[in-house]
């Protein structure tokens, strides 16, 4: 495995063929050192199971083992070969190599949940519409298949969010979040009153639908809806979007990544609701502080292609750029 710095200091992996080589031999022998790879799929969906039964077949040929959920198997007609396991936690991925995430944003920010902590890089297959966390599309099985296969991949690091609320001066919840932390209004009749905050000084107060704290990788999720800016994934910032504010300035932020964003519930009026990347939720009590800080533990992404984000951004959003025609040579 090879390192090459990133463009914001990080350390992008490479993961060459002769490292695959000597773990199929491994295999081969029936040594420890076999591959094995996590699928984990939205076999809700018809689309996604022969898209499994595919990636499967594939990876099993090839010599690799491959782990699905009891659960998730009953949908699936899989060989007696694959691996089940019972629970979705971090420590059925010990001693897989990757885990493929087949499905929409949902399934891959699931995925994302999963892996999280664990080391273990997530290559995602969009079966869904825009699908930003996804490395590939269903048409691309088979490439898929054949880079798992011959570790003709690079893994890079995307910073989350830590998520810390607080009650009375008291800590009552940790979360963290890898798009967004979002403090948002329960009542559709009535405002969310807040007093945002950057590095330990007040911004400003006003009423709104909600706050977005968010990475660069969730620039173009939720925080995106609400107006704020596209980031670029090798940029380190964190952001702060008000949703439907009601104030003359109430602006998108970006600012350090080591900054300490906070959300100030004030007393006296309805509470508000956290969502963590849109899965996990909290009560907000009136006066209740949600503090946003980058994450200690990043999520682990698996990439295939050396394509720019500007030609993905113009690919999942279908942006016009006929009569483009370059700078000149």
């Amino acid at each position: 495995m090879t390192g090459t710095a990133g463009a914001n200091g990080s350390t992008v992996s490479t993961v060459t063929a002769d490292v695959a080589r000597a773990a199929d031999a491994a295999g081969a022998a029936g040594g420890p050192g076999r591959r094995t790879v996590f699928l984990l799929a939205h076999t809700g969906r018809r689309a996604a199971i022969r898209s499994a039964e595919l990636v499967v077949q594939g990876l099993l040929k090839s010599g690799l083992g491959v782990r699905v959920l009891e659960y998730e198997a009953r949908d699936m007609p899989l060989p007696p070969e694959v691996e089940l396991v019972a629970e979705c936690t971090r420590e059925v991925l010990e001693g897989c190599e990757l885990l493929i995430v087949l499905g929409g944003d949902g399934t891959l920010l699931r995925g994302a949940e999963f892996a999280r902590g664990s080391g273990v890089p997530m290559l995602g297959v969009n079966l869904g519409h825009v699908g930003f966390l996804a490395e590939a599309e269903r048409d691309d099985l088979d490439k898929v298949v054949d880079r798992v296969v011959t570790c003709a991949y690079e893994v890079e690091d995307r910073m989350t969010l830590d998520v810390l609320v607080r009650s009375n001066g008291d800590i009552v919840h940790h979360d963290w979040a890898l798009n967004e932390a979002a403090v948002q209004k329960v009542s559709p009749e009535r405002m969310l009153e807040v007093v945002i905050e950057i590095d330990g000084r007040p911004v400003s107060g006003f009423g709104c639908d909600g706050i977005v704290c968010a990475t660069p990788t969730g620039s173009t999720a939720y925080a995106f809806s609400a107006g704020g800016p596209v980031v670029w994934p090798e940029v380190e910032a964190l952001l702060m979007v008000p949703i439907s504010a009601h104030a003359l300035f109430a602006k998108p932020l970006v600012t350090s990544p080591d900054s300490v964003l906070a959300v100030e519930v004030q007393t006296g009026v309805p509470h508000g609701v956290l969502w963590c990347d849109g899965r996990r939720t909290l009560e907000l009590p009136a006066g209740a502080r949600v503090e946003v800080r980058r994450g200690a533990v990043p999520v682990r992404l698996a990439r295939l292609h050396h394509a720019s984000f500007t030609d993905r951004l113009v690919a999942k959003f279908a942006l016009p750029v006929s009569g483009w025609r370059g700078a000149p040579h």
